[in-house]
């Protein structure tokens, strides 16, 4: 087999990847070593900063996108006992953050992928990475049983923290960064209409908790928890009880119960690969970085890697020069950064550390306290939380 860039992954950056190259004419192949049906049905992200959506709508794959997503203009965050308004698009010229599944993402992005009639396997076994460091990259995999060499131009690895692709580089040409947090999120999703019309923070000695939404039939809520908490520990019940203890207000206020569908724990790490390329292996997404999900920023981190990548891409199809090729890795480093900064510091001012003394926890308030009665603190998350422009 012959392509020109083989993209292994099919999450969010290798599909959206694809589909900005086929705008361009350029042929790709998507490998995904899961099923479709797994890929389209993971609960994950939710939040889409005002660039995704943008880009979404402009490369012809927003239409339901438009129709059912929730477009929100603000957030709320509770702390003390009180609740205090993030006005977004006021404070960034009507950038707002949309409501949309990345679930829903992916089921948009594979049906535009489908109907290009380029090629898309899932259930991809035993796949791996050669040649990138010179001319000639192979992709050799397995798939209906049969073995298969891609042969391609570049490699986009966009297959997530555990894939093939950023362990396939020598450790010698990589500097990791990770930090990994005390703590957890126990997320549910719940079949009841959203308590709230935004997304709430809320700061609680007891722990953070947020509370999100899929649709507006479907409750996303998240408690603190330790990193090693077992599911069987937290029965419904239990579950219900902790979040209303979290959110409670002074004046009253009432979360809408209802069945919970799903639950899950997920760990808290703050991770970079540098470079994000390697000869002609270019990391995408989770490959290259993860985030703690505090800033909801996983998914538009991805989608933003590959709009540069596609950019770069185009411009040597088309030109044969490779300069923005070879400047990949310092653009999206540069946001990657700013995006590691900003999770970091919403997880440090939201959550309780078992370290800290009497001290840091009058220091969160205080914090808390300033961004709820700053304009210009306020601006400054409300400029992150819609989404850094990328810096070309």
């Amino acid at each position: 087999m012959r392509t020109q860039v083989g993209i292994i992954g099919a999450g969010p950056a290798g599909l959206m990847l694809a589909h900005l190259l086929a705008r361009e004419k350029i042929e790709s192949v998507v490998l995904e070593v899961r099923s479709r049906e797994y890929v389209q049905e993971r609960v994950r992200a939710g939040v889409l900063e005002q660039g995704t959506v943008d880009l979404m709508r402009a490369a012809g794959v927003g239409a339901r996108l438009a129709h059912e997503g929730l477009l929100h203009r603000g957030i709320e965050l509770r702390f003390a006992r009180g609740r205090h308004r993030i006005d977004l698009s006021e404070l960034t010229d009507g950038a707002a953050i949309t409501i949309y599944g990345q679930n829903e993402v992916i089921k948009d992005l594979t049906d535009a992928r489908v109907a290009t009639g380029q090629p898309i396997f899932f259930e991809c076994a035993t796949v791996s990475v050669h040649g990138f460091d010179a001319e000639q990259p192979t992709i050799r995999f397995a798939h209906g049983g049969t073995e298969h060499e891609l042969r391609c131009d570049y490699i986009a690895g966009c297959d997530g923290f555990h894939g093939v692709c950023r362990s396939s580089i020598p450790a010698s040409a990589l500097t990791l960064y990770e930090r990994v947090y005390p703590f957890a999120w126990l997320g549910i999703l719940a079949a009841v209409a959203p308590s709230s019309e935004e997304l709430i923070y809320s700061h609680h000695e007891r722990g953070f908790a947020l509370h999100s939404m899929r649709s507006p039939k479907l409750t996303r809520l998240y408690l603190q928890c330790a990193p090693d908490e077992k599911l069987e520990a937290w029965p419904d019940v239990r579950i219900w009880e902790e979040l209303d203890r979290r959110f409670e207000i002074d004046g009253g206020w009432s979360l809408k119960r209802g069945p919970i569908t799903h639950k899950g724990i997920t760990e808290m790490r703050s991770f970079v690969a540098e470079p994000m390329q390697y000869g002609r292996l270019f990391l995408a997404g989770d490959a290259a970085h993860i985030v703690p999900p505090t800033g909801a920023k996983g998914l538009n981190l991805a989608i933003a890697d590959v709009r540069v990548l596609a950019r770069a891409l185009a411009e040597y199809y088309r030109s044969g020069e490779r300069a923005m090729l070879e400047e990949y890795s310092r653009i999206c480093l540069r946001r990657v950064w700013k995006v590691q900064r900003f999770s970091w510091w919403m997880t440090a001012m939201l959550h309780r550390f078992d370290e800290h003394n009497a001290f840091d926890a009058r220091r969160q308030m205080a914090e808390l306290d300033y961004l709820t009665s700053s304009r210009a603190a306020a601006q400054s998350l409300a400029e992150n939380y819609v989404g850094l422009p990328i810096q070309w």
